[in-house]
């Protein structure tokens, strides 16, 4: 009786693991289910799964009599936990022993009244090395669990972190869609602006790019800050083949130069400390699409060298990595720098100017195009409305006025950011 019991528990369990990767929401609906599934299994007073959150283990759900409130927002600092840690490395359940128990290592210690030495199990949830969290069982009795339950633990745990792992790389899908359709409607946008604009630069500009977009030649876009560089590149983008692909942003003026480098072309685990796994650069990311070099003025030179080859070999060397990846992408650059002085200051390679300034595109600045003030609030302010569902506004003839008047300095951006005040 009691084998067909375990049985029928066994295949409970595993008919709700393998639900885990299937889209419902783990933590309020499934894992719950999991844990009490397990209970004919791996018996306990209280179960639960907690995720690691960078240095800390937080409660995702906890299931048993003992699993009060205390228990469920409890958080446990891994380092303060050499035995996890353990677990967590080799892969393994870790049965906690009582001279673990009075050494004050039990994770719940502070906030469940547990006798030392109780029963208490701690099985790792890993995926590919990385590590997701843990499980614990524990009982008020003060007995170890026997082997047998520890063993099928932990291969409950490896099929749980596998339906965990698959969870959260859905969950990650699903984030980089909405990011990609968020991009869309950026796109979209960008090209109604700038295929709308009433001034005669601005339709020469939009013009040209209308023109370069249907090539893979690089475009170096200038104008001053806040003039709308980054609004030029994603409509060539969208107007562009690579459309359907990503669209990838570096403001190379915005991180360290000890940064810059692993952030455009990657880097392989143990590449420096902290490198804790491998991560494409922006490159590899934008393969097929386009690549926004946003103040390429201010690169720092080693890395201009590096990027010079990348342009020039169509591969990437991630950093600490002595192999080569072939990247195909687009490259669109800008900068409000002068490049001619920063090249005569020496700040800048002349090389690397003659491989980006193959279809120069310059933005000219608000005040020199006036009547696109008011297309640019008309539209800003449509967009507005539809974003919070409040207005529509209007501008009075004394604010048109006092715009018009207005030099602007901060260019499209401080109109923007005026409208919206």
């Amino acid at each position: 009786m009691h084998y067909v019991r375990v049985t029928v528990a066994i295949t409970d369990a595993l008919k709700d693991i393998a639900l885990l990767a299937g889209g419902a929401d783990p933590e309020q609906e499934l894992l719950p289910r999991v844990l009490d599934a397990l209970a004919d299994l791996v018996p306990y007073d209280m179960a639960a799964v907690l995720e690691l959150v960078g240095p800390d283990l937080v409660v995702k759900c906890a299931r048993g009599p003992l699993a009060g409130d205390a228990v469920n927002n409890h958080q446990i600092r891994l380092d303060d936990h050499p035995e996890i840690q353990a677990a967590l490395r080799a892969g393994r359940a870790q049965v906690m022993t009582e001279d673990a128990h009075a050494e004050g290592h039990d994770p719940y210690h502070d906030v469940v009244a547990l006798p030392d030495g109780h029963s208490c199990l701690v099985v790792p949830l890993v995926v590919a090395n990385e590590p997701l969290g843990i499980m614990t069982f524990d009982r008020t009795r003060c007995e170890i669990y026997p082997r047998e339950v520890v063993d099928l633990a932990t291969i409950y745990g490896q099929i749980i972190a596998l339906s965990l792992g698959a969870t959260r790389a859905l969950r990650a899908r699903n984030a980089q869609l909405e990011a990609q359709r968020r991009l869309l409607q950026e796109d979209s946008a960008s090209d109604a602006e700038i295929a709308s604009a009433t001034d005669q630069n601005m339709k020469k500009v939009a013009a040209s790019a209308r023109k370069v977009a249907a090539t893979d030649a690089p475009v170096l876009i200038t104008g001053e800050t806040g003039t709308g560089k980054e609004v030029l590149a994603r409509t060539i983008h969208a107007w562009s083949p690579r459309s359907a692909e990503a669209f990838v942003k570096i403001n190379c003026a915005a991180l360290p130069e000890n940064l810059i480098e692993s952030e455009l072309f990657g880097h392989v685990k143990g590449a420096f400390s902290g490198a804790t796994r491998d991560r494409p650069g922006r490159f590899q990311v934008a393969h097929r699409g386009t690549l926004l070099l946003d103040e390429v003025g201010d690169m720092p030179l080693a890395t201009q060298v590096k990027l010079l080859r990348v342009l020039q070999e169509g591969t990437v060397e991630p950093v600490g990595s002595d192999e080569s990846v072939e990247v195909d992408v687009r490259i669109i650059a800008a900068t409000h720098v002068e490049l001619q002085s920063a090249i005569n200051a020496g700040r800048f390679r002349e090389d690397l100017f003659y491989r980006l300034n193959l279809f120069p595109l310059h933005l000219p600045p608000l005040r020199e195009r006036p009547s696109d003030i008011e297309r640019i609030t008309h539209s800003f302010l449509a967009r507005l409305a539809r974003r919070t569902g409040r207005g529509p506004w209007h501008v009075s003839e004394p604010a048109w006025a006092a715009m018009r008047a207005y030099p602007w300095p901060g260019n499209v951006r401080e109109l923007i950011n005026a409208l919206e005040r």
